[in-house]
């Protein structure tokens, strides 16, 4: 005798399944998005304590440009 609930079952778990892809492609979005902004800020950390600011500025175009 089948499962007549076996169906529906299925078709939850895939959609929990792409839900929860989703979230993981979303995650990995913001880990790089972190990642990213924690450089700028390391590289922002040694031209702002030696009160370089055309270095200072440097620094922000080539992180403008490349966002």
């Amino acid at each position: 005798m089948s499962d007549p609930f076996g169906r529906f079952h299925r078709r939850e778990v895939r959609a929990r399944l792409a839900a929860l892809e989703a979230e993981v492609q979303e995650q990995r979005q913001l880990s790089r998005r972190v990642a990213e902004l924690t450089d700028l800020v390391t590289d922002l950390l040694v031209p702002l304590s030696q009160r370089d600011h055309l270095g200072v500025e440097e620094i922000v175009e080539r992180y403008r440009a490349s966002v």
